[in-house]
């Protein structure tokens, strides 16, 4: 969200798709500019773009069906997913011989998107076919619009399996198994016609143009400001970064435990956080491993176990508070406790215009307490994939701004800076990799004969073909 939750507020209505070409072509005419303004993104580059075009001809004439399954490591990849689709590939497919006569999609997006970056943004996602879901219940109308655009909708589906951004260009979460049981649905409802039913996976990748080594410093030594985190003196011999250089090993040391150092610190601040405000809430193996985070003396070797630990502790906070359970994944839990604060915020049980003032008074109250405890659970969100290992086992500029602009989302969090635009650290390409189509249609009978298994099967063979895509 864009503001801080004081007032409850009414239920969050479903938003209806409803495509209007005429917003299309404008976003179409406009988003190449945008790239380069705002995201400072210089190139999208496809490769193996001639199976999504012969993807696309079968949609075209009724022979096939489909699902773009994009990696999602950032906020601009629907944006650069859009300009491939708009532009790259009619060319794409003129080179072929093939006519696609609307290159677009219908896209399943977050409905709490509009939430955080304004019912503007709601509109414009629904006047270009896309359709929300709540990623933490069971949404009816948001599964059947999914379910009806698959089988019947005018264009291909687009949906990130993992979820949500996880801010690695060379990392994958988890898949989600949603859109494994979206593919089987489709070929289900397409049975009687002649109609193969794919899921087609998507790598993105973003490299800069010019290894902006200059930005990554100044981004680093804010932070460090921020955090009240000293680093140590630059050794007098150490030569000036400049852009576009590659460093020397000892300017990668020296920036690496700059970044090491910042990390731990941040750690060690909500450690102490967490143990000295809510010890009392915590099982008492978590308690112990937040007080003692170095008994073995070399943090460096648990500084993963550590980042775990307090990932738990963030969300237990949470989950007692909504008395819920912990169970499943990371990306699961965090789910639960996001579907439980809305049910507190955004009220199905109430008739807002009805309250007396007291009423209204403890509804805010409920309301506002409940946006405070999410805030533990984003935090959670911002550190799902990270490893500790990220940076040190690959120190390329892409990974050292993946960790260092993910330090910056949990920094602004904790100071309560919901408006401040992402930073923007150099000019970009993006990467585009055409994965080889799923065909959900072959598995059919495996669904009939055990579902779970089925779905299972897919996601992981999804998740195999996005890890291979990543190019390191």
């Amino acid at each position: 969200m864009s503001y801080f939750v004081t007032e409850v507020q009414p239920p969050l209505a479903f938003i209806e798709p409803s495509f209007n070409a005429a917003v299309w072509q404008g976003a179409r005419s406009l988003l190449p500019f945008w790239l380069r303004w705002r995201l400072k993104i210089d190139q999208v580059e496809v490769h193996n773009g001639d199976t999504l075009a012969r993807l696309y001809q079968d949609f075209q004439s009724g022979k096939a069906r489909f699902l773009i399954a994009f990696r999602h490591p950032s906020t601009s990849d629907p944006l650069c997913i859009a300009q491939m689709i708009w532009s790259q590939l009619p060319a794409i497919a003129s080179q072929q011989g093939i006519r696609i006569t609307n290159p677009h999609v219908h896209f399943v997006y977050d409905r709490g998107i509009p939430l955080w970056a304004g019912r503007p943004v709601g509109w414009l996602m629904a006047q270009l076919g896309g359709t929300p879901i709540r990623r933490g219940g069971l949404d009816r109308p948001g599964l059947r619009s999914i379910r009806q655009l698959f089988a019947q909708g005018d264009f291909p589906m687009a949906a990130a399996p993992e979820g949500g951004t996880n801010g690695h260009n060379e990392l994958i979460s988890p898949l989600e198994p949603g859109i494994a049981q979206f593919g089987f649905w489709c070929a289900e409802d397409v049975r009687d016609r002649d109609t193969q039913v794919f899921i087609l996976p998507l790598g993105i990748q973003y490299h800069f143009t010019t290894a902006p080594w200059t930005s990554l410093v100044q981004l680093l030594s804010q932070l460090e400001a921020d955090s009240g985190w000293v680093p140590p003196p630059a050794p007098a011999t150490l030569p000036t970064i400049r852009n576009g250089q590659p460093l020397t090993p000892e300017q990668e040391t020296w920036l690496y435990q700059r970044l090491y150092g910042l990390g731990e610190h941040l750690l060690v601040q909500l450690e102490r956080y967490y143990i000295r405000f809510y010890q009392h809430m915590l099982p008492e193996a978590l308690a112990d491993a937040l007080a003692n985070p170095s008994q073995a003396g070399d943090t460096s070797l648990d500084l993963p176990q550590r980042l775990q630990t307090l990932l738990d502790t963030a969300l237990i906070v949470a989950e007692q508070f909504f008395q819920l359970t912990p169970k499943g994944t990371v990306i699961d839990r965090c789910r639960r406790v996001e579907q439980a604060g809305w049910d507190r915020i955004y009220r199905n049980d109430l008739q807002l215009s009805d309250l007396s003032p007291v009423e209204q008074g403890l509804a805010d109250r409920i309301a506002e307490e409940a946006d405070l405890r999410l805030w533990h659970m984003r935090l959670v969100e911002n550190f799902v994939s990270v490893t500790g290992r990220y940076v040190k086992e690959k120190p390329t500029v892409e990974r050292f701004a993946d960790t260092l602009l993910l330090l910056w989302k949990t920094i602004a969090r904790i100071k309560g800076d919901r408006t401040s635009q992402i930073p923007r650290l150099g000019a970009q390409r993006v990467q585009m990799t055409v994965g080889q189509p799923l065909c959900v249609s072959d598995r059919w009978d495996d669904y009939q004969g055990n579902r779970r298994q089925a779905i299972t099967s897919l996601t992981q063979d999804l998740q195999g073909a996005l890890d291979a895509m990543i190019q390191t």
